[in-house]
């Protein structure tokens, strides 16, 4: 009867153990997933306030060539049209160059679920947090 007793303890020990460790991944996971939805929402908003800053300064610099073209319209209109067209290359490579450089940077994304699932190791190691209690 004792030997009964001590495998229904230790099955139901497991058991426990096992829903701890699917509890522990479910939220893992739910916190995973409410770090992407966060990132997804902030590189929409991004977007959607780059676009049309775009559009806006697109406009913005048509009229400005316009305005020095029409500007310079008797002496020197081919000079004028010259030096806004490398001003508006120049202006275009330097951008450029500098999306490139802020896709390389990381910005350190999932970096709660990644503490979080070290907290988890550690505290399943011997000599770990739950063992400090």
């Amino acid at each position: 009867m004792s030997q009964a007793g001590k495998s229904d303890g230790l099955f139901a020990s497991l058991r426990r153990l096992l829903g701890t460790l699917l509890e522990i991944a479910q939220v893992r996971l739910e916190l995973l997933g409410t770090e992407l939805e966060l990132e997804k929402r902030r590189l929409f908003d991004a977007l959607l306030l780059g676009l049309v800053a775009l559009l806006m300064a697109g406009v913005g610099l048509v009229l400005l060539c316009g305005f020095i073209i029409l500007l310079f319209w008797d002496g020197y209109r081919l000079a004028a049209v010259g030096v806004m067209m490398l001003l508006v290359l120049l202006t275009a490579a330097w951008l450029v160059r500098a999306a490139g450089r802020r896709l390389q940077t990381p910005n350190g994304i999932f970096e709660a679920s990644l503490a979080e699932l070290q907290r988890d190791r550690a505290g399943l190691q011997p000599g770990g947090l739950h063992e400090q209690r």
